[in-house]
């Protein structure tokens, strides 16, 4: 009987022992998220607040306001124009009978370049240097300067020139997640080898990404305007009414070929990640989930998580639904992929998801 009240007792103090360590587990992980969040409220309501002083003489939209615009990112905008050399191949015996063969010539391609720093560092789209062997940017006084490719990313379609230059006009950056539905923008490149053109149009969509088919790596959450976008303009910049870089022009849906009322834009938080990755690591250092996601009526649901990943270590699961990443409201598999392609492995993100109906928030170490 005494036995019995022993391990009864000790059955009891085990127990509490128990709960108490993972309630202690339960309570760290918790008090752990709760100061992440409050470092990210602190960093948001800074922006914001920087972001009103910016705005505080922009609301009110007149010619006025395009035209200074226009004069503060045009100078920041470049000509880029690249070559590939041609190849020779050796002539084959018929070339002997049947004359001689066609002196392959070298292809020239263009497109447009943004100025990032004030020490040559340029931002384009990675299809206009793809493959390039040699490659020249003409600035807005039509001065022209050899460029080096620093680095290339298919992925977000982005490249990164370093050209070495005196007074260069850098264009400032400023905050794609602000964009509104409807603002103002200014697309300024060089479609059809017009150098300099300036168009105007709005904010048609945010978010838009296209099926992939070829099954290769993509980050895509475009910003789409009605701003006139044509052959050339590719690299070249989206801008807001306060003069600020917003996106890097990229592609057009046309059925001809040109300007339809469809461009679509890398959006400029992107643009910077890539390039401050290309400059501090020379690549792109691209923090991984590891989960694979699907859009449905109630958000993004979790597919499948994967094996041994940051993702199965934080324990998100199969079926959540995720409603947030570092407080930023996601709606789709795209706006999550754009969220998490932000942060750098080693970096950590607070992944909030609908579990049975009970809202969680999740620390993930990435």
């Amino acid at each position: 009987m005494k036995k019995g009240l022993l391990i009864a007792a000790l059955s009891v103090i085990l127990s509490g022992i128990v709960s108490y360590v993972v309630a202690g587990k339960v309570a760290e992980q918790t008090g752990e998220v709760t100061e992440f969040k409050n470092e990210l409220r602190n960093e948001q309501n800074n922006n914001i607040q920087n972001r009103r002083t910016v705005r505080a003489d922009g609301d009110v939209m007149t010619g006025t306001y395009f035209s200074d615009a226009a004069e503060l990112a045009v100078n920041s905008v470049v000509y880029v124009k690249v070559v590939k050399k041609a190849r020779q191949q050796a002539p084959s015996m018929f070339d002997y009978f049947f004359g001689f063969a066609n002196t392959p010539q070298d292809q020239v391609g263009v497109g447009s370049g943004v100025i990032i720093s004030e020490d040559g560092y340029i931002v384009t789209n990675n299809h206009v240097v793809s493959g390039a062997d040699e490659v020249q940017v003409t600035l807005y006084d039509n001065t022209v300067l050899d460029a080096t490719v620093i680095g290339t990313d298919e992925a977000t379609d982005l490249a990164l020139l370093k050209v070495e230059g005196k007074n260069l006009q850098a264009l400032e950056m400023g905050d794609s997640d602000e964009l509104r539905l409807g603002e103002w923008v200014l697309a300024i490149g060089s479609p059809y080898d017009l150098r300099s053109t300036i168009t105007a149009g709005i904010v048609s969509a945010k978010g838009r990404s296209f099926p992939n088919y070829d099954g290769s790596y993509r980050v895509e959450s475009f910003i789409q305007t009605d701003a006139a976008v044509n052959p050339g303009n590719s690299g070249g910049a989206l801008v807001n009414t306060s003069g600020q870089l917003v996106g890097i022009n990229t592609s057009i849906v046309s059925l001809t070929g040109s300007y339809a009322g469809y461009a679509f834009a890398v959006p400029v938080n992107i643009v910077k990640k890539i390039t401050d990755d290309f400059i501090q690591y020379g690549s792109v250092q691209r923090a991984v989930l590891g989960i694979s996601m699907m859009d449905t009526d109630r958000g993004v649901q979790i597919a499948d998580v994967r094996s041994e990943t940051p993702a199965a270590a934080a324990g998100l699961k199969s079926g959540d639904i995720i409603k947030e990443i570092n407080l930023n409201k996601v709606n789709t598999a795209s706006e999550v992929q754009v969220q998490v392609s932000k942060l750098r492995p080693g970096e950590k993100a607070v992944v909030t998801v609908l579990r049975d109906n009970i809202q969680k928030e999740i620390m993930v170490n990435l």
